[in-house]
């Protein structure tokens, strides 16, 4: 038995783009997925997602039958899209909590890249005593080519952490606002000073990991026609759909050069040239909507 005890992890199922690769690095580490998603396959903006194509690929991933389907009513209109956001994933974390010491919650965009140090530092966040981990990722904006990347750094390409909240739980924890909880964190970075541009400089930090170990975090790695789907449904989606954010994103990743250069020339937005093996990664797949999942977009 292992220091962490019994994990389990729960899916918010919506974007087949990286779904296979994120579920697969960690599915023989697990107990049980518990898989969350609106019934009426529409996102918490009322966009319609894919949901079939992602049902079919999850199916296609677990041969184990490790998968429990807990379909709701997540597409609550007249509810803030992050109040939506964190309702859907406090219901899929309890669901996951049964039975469990620790839950994943990962994003199916999230990748890990080495999956026997994450479990490693969940260990020693158990023998912590902690009630959370903080692993960190790395944002990549866009794919420029075969197994490269701008990814986000801070000023003068320095490497940067990203933590959208604790990718592992315990059991129960009730969250805060989407993955954030307001719990003792075990923080995981990639050196001995915080390296996140959002956090104190002097943030703790417990342990110490490679770069090339990190969660690779493929946010806006994909085509223009599919960042647009999710401009539409993210929770971000008040600040994404701007036409200049599209603009930006188009023109950089078919500038790649220029766009690494001006890094310190600017006083946000800052990217480096990365490599990250293929695959996981490489060209994201096409969405496909069944006639019932296809209504305006």
């Amino acid at each position: 038995m292992t220091a962490r005890g019994r994990v389990s992890a729960y899916v918010l199922v919506a974007d087949p783009s990286y779904l296979r690769e994120s579920i697969s690095a960690y599915y023989h580490y697990v107990d049980r997925i518990v898989l969350s998603y609106d019934r009426s396959a529409t996102s918490w903006t009322g966009t319609p997602l894919p949901l079939a194509q992602c049902l079919r690929i999850i199916a296609e991933i677990d041969v184990d039958g490790k998968c429990e389907h807990h379909p709701g009513d997540y597409a609550r209109l007249q509810e803030h899209v992050f109040d939506n956001e964190t309702h859907q994933r406090q219901m899929a974390l309890d669901a996951a909590s049964a039975g469990a010491d620790w839950v994943l919650q990962v994003d199916t965009d999230e990748v890990m890249l080495a999956p026997d140090t994450f479990f490693d530092m969940l260990d020693r966040a158990e023998r912590a005593g902690a009630a959370g981990l903080d692993y960190p990722a790395r944002w990549l904006y866009s794919r420029v080519g075969n197994g490269r990347y701008l990814e986000t750094t801070r000023r003068f390409w320095r490497v940067a952490a990203g933590f959208p909240g604790p990718l592992a739980v315990r059991a129960g924890t009730v969250l805060r606002h989407a993955r954030q909880a307001d719990i003792d964190l075990f923080r995981v970075d990639f050196a001995t000073r915080n390296t996140d541009p959002w956090r104190p400089h002097d943030a703790p930090v417990h342990e110490v990991i490679r770069v090339a170990d990190a969660v690779a975090h493929f946010s806006w790695v994909r085509d223009a026609a599919v960042i647009r789907r999710k401009f539409a449904w993210s929770g971000h989606s008040s600040v994404l759909r701007a036409p200049r954010v599209l603009r930006q994103w188009i023109w950089r990743t078919k500038h790649p050069v220029l766009t690494v250069l001006g890094t310190p020339l600017r006083r946000r937005d800052h990217y480096r040239a990365a490599r990250v093996p293929e695959p996981p990664g490489g060209v994201p797949i096409a969405f496909e909507f069944t006639p019932e999942e296809s209504g305006p977009q």
